[in-house]
């Protein structure tokens, strides 16, 4: 089968909810995605608000509007976004995390402005105590996470953006994670650097790689898959069998 057949999964992505201004080189509604998605074989995608992640005080609301959208649509997953400060979005991640469409916690320290220093090991007890995937936006580089992915080994922690910062870091925490509990994804600008995604398979393997887009074209970071340097095989895992395995629970009710 030829890769471009193969259906991905995009695990990291973004829409704006509210466009403050009509930019026409960036559309990112939930309906403009979907149409090119749906172009670059793309089947599913696990979403979190722009608004949700950069102002905090749209986390609950956010979070329910894409509650129930995601009931609405069979595409659309939810990534619930917690602000350790505002305990209603630990309520609201009660509610979700195991039901309906919600496949984990998404934190953003650094547009949330805050840091792991000081409310690590509140959201990731939360997480520990529901088993939940976390998918965070790295506050230093990827293997600033390694003290709390050994401290919680039923936590799974997809440290995103791989290549960005330091971008050999992405490999490390893959790589030295005690519990084998630390993934990366493909979203951003980062990984279409023309050896990131090569030199990360090379050194780790891809069992721990998964698709994203975090908002940039779907069709544009698919090609970069497509086309890497890698083994179709190690293709196909990163574009959907990974996160088949580490989303199952959700994805096959």
């Amino acid at each position: 089968m030829d890769i471009r057949e193969i259906r991905a999964i995009d695990s990291h992505n973004h829409f704006d909810h509210f466009p403050k201004e009509q930019n026409e080189m960036q559309i990112n509604t939930l309906e403009h995605q979907r149409k090119i998605s749906l172009g670059a074989g793309i089947d599913q995608m696990f979403y979190s608000s722009m608004e949700a992640v950069s102002h905090v005080e749209m986390v609950e609301s956010e979070n329910d509007f894409l509650w129930n959208y995601s009931q609405e649509n069979e595409h659309i997953y939810q990534w619930v976004v917690i602000d350790p400060r505002n305990d209603n979005s630990f309520q609201q991640a009660k509610r979700m995390l195991g039901n309906g469409k919600c496949v984990g916690i998404k934190l953003h320290p650094q547009l949330h402005q805050y840091t792991l220093a000081e409310y690590g090991d509140k959201l990731f007890t939360f997480a520990s105590d529901f088993g939940a995937i976390v998918q965070i936006h790295p506050e230093e580089n990827a293997t600033w996470i390694l003290p709390y992915a050994d401290k919680y080994p039923d936590v799974t922690f997809i440290v995103a953006h791989m290549g960005s910062w330091l971008g050999r870091a992405y490999a490390d925490a893959i790589e030295q994670a005690k519990h084998g509990n630390v993934y990366t994804d493909t979203s951003g600008m980062a990984s279409f650097y023309n050896n990131a995604l090569e030199y990360t398979v090379e050194r780790v393997g891809a069992d721990k790689i998964l698709f994203g887009t975090d908002g940039y074209s779907p069709a544009f970071q698919r090609g970069r898959v497509d086309y890497a340097m890698i083994s179709y095989e190690d293709k196909v895992k990163i574009l959907r069998t990974n996160a088949e395995k580490l989303f199952h629970k959700i994805l096959n009710k």
